[in-house]
């Protein structure tokens, strides 16, 4: 379920190059918040991927919805037991 939202969020993302170390900037639109950067393109891109995880990770632990990407939705479980 997360893994096809993160695969999502990278086909709407949007890169430029930038004057950094780091000159390669993406960011998803639509996800505030969600951007990376990296010293190659290929770099960049699994830099965003981590961060959209994470930002999906963060928002179901604070109880608050993940916006659809299309038909690719996130859904929290009723209840999450960790043993």
């Amino acid at each position: 379920m997360i893994r096809n939202y993160i695969e999502a969020a990278l086909r709407r993302a949007h890169y430029e190059l930038i004057d950094d170390a780091e000159p390669f900037y993406g960011a998803v639109p639509g996800l505030q918040g969600v951007w990376a950067s990296g010293k190659s393109l290929e770099e960049c891109r699994d830099n965003l991927a981590d961060v959209v995880e994470g930002w999906v990770l963060i928002r179901l632990a604070r109880g608050l919805t993940v916006p659809p990407l299309g038909e690719v939705t996130v859904v929290a479980p009723q209840e999450l037991t960790i043993a």
